[in-house]
C-alpha cells in the first residue's frame, strides 16, 4: 500500500470513531442527529466574597439547577497558559518605542515573562457548560440498539439527509435552552459567552491535539483541508439505502 494512501486511511479511521459529524451555525452536530452548544463561563474568586455574597451565589446556583428541565454537562478544562498573543503585542510595543532604553527594557520584560511561563509550567482553567438537544427518535431506541449503533461509528448519506431534515427544528429548541441556561447563570453573577463556530473548532482541535495545538494554532478556517467523500462512494451509499 502506498504511504500516502495508508496515511489517508489512518486519518479516515480516526474520524470514524468521533461522534461529531460537523460544526455549523455555532452548533456541534453529532452523527446521530443530536446538537450541542457550548457556553464558556468566567470563574469567580469565591473565597474573596463576603459571607452574604457567597450565600447569594450558592442560593442562586441552587435555584438555577432546580429550574432546569433538561440535562447539561459541566466541563472544566486545564491547559498550559498561552500568552503568545500577549508576547507578540509586547514585541510590537517594544519595536515602536522611540527611547532606546525603554525599548531595551520592554524586550527584556518580554523575554522574562516568556521564560517564566515556560519554566513555571503555569496552567489555566476554563469552565464550559454544554447544552444538548437530541431528536425524539433517539430516545425511542432500546439499549441494545444503542450498543450496536455505538459499535458502528461510520457515517452514511442516510444519516446526513436525516440530520439536515431535523437540524432547523433542533436548532430552534437548542437556542431556547441556551437562552434559559445563560439567563440562569447570569443571575448567579457569572459572565457567559457562547462559543461560535470558529471557537468550537478551535476547542475541539485543542482537546484532540493538546500538544500540537499549543505550537500550531488555527488562524484561518479556510486553510483547513476538509474533503467530501468521493462521488462513487456517495452513489454506493445511496444504493444501499
Amino acid at each position: 500500500m502506498p504511504v500516502k494512501q495508508k496515511k489517508q486511511d489512518q486519518e479516515a479511521a480516526t474520524q470514524i470513531y468521533l461522534k461529531l459529524a460537523e460544526v455549523k451555525d455555532n452548533i456541534m452536530v453529532l452523527k446521530d442527529g443530536g446538537v450541542r452548544a457550548v457556553l464558556e463561563v468566567d470563574s469567580v474568586n469565591f473565597d474573596l466574597k463576603s459571607e452574604r455574597e457567597q450565600n447569594t451565589i450558592i442560593y442562586s446556583y441552587q435555584g438555577f439547577l432546580n429550574s432546569l428541565e433538561f440535562p447539561i454537562q459541566i466541563l472544566i478544562k486545564s491547559r498550559k497558559l498561552d500568552i503568545d498573543g500577549y508576547l507578540e503585542n509586547m514585541t510590537e510595543i517594544a519595536k515602536n518605542q522611540k527611547d532606546p532604553r525603554l525599548q531595551a527594557q520592554t524586550f527584556e520584560y518580554n523575554e522574562y515573562i516568556g521564560k517564566l511561563v515556560e519554566l513555571a509550567d503555569i496552567m489555566e482553567k476554563r469552565f464550559y457548560v454544554i447544552v444538548s438537544h437530541d431528536p425524539m427518535r433517539t430516545s425511542k431506541i432500546n439499549p441494545f440498539a444503542k450498543f450496536v449503533s455505538a459499535l458502528n461509528t461510520a457515517d452514511s448519506i442516510q444519516n446526513l439527509k436525516l440530520r439536515e431534515k431535523e437540524f432547523e427544528s433542533l436548532k430552534k429548541g437548542l437556542n431556547q435552552r441556551v437562552n434559559s441556561v445563560r439567563e440562569g447563570l447570569i443571575r448567579c453573577g457569572l459572565n457567559v459567552h457562547r462559543l461560535n463556530t470558529y471557537e468550537l473548532i478551535t476547542m475541539l482541535y485543542q482537546v484532540h491535539n493538546p500538544v500540537t495545538a499549543f505550537n500550531q494554532k488555527i488562524s484561518d478556517l479556510s486553510s483547513l483541508n476538509v474533503e467530501a467523500p468521493p462521488i462513487d462512494q456517495e452513489e454506493e451509499l445511496e444504493d444501499n439505502e
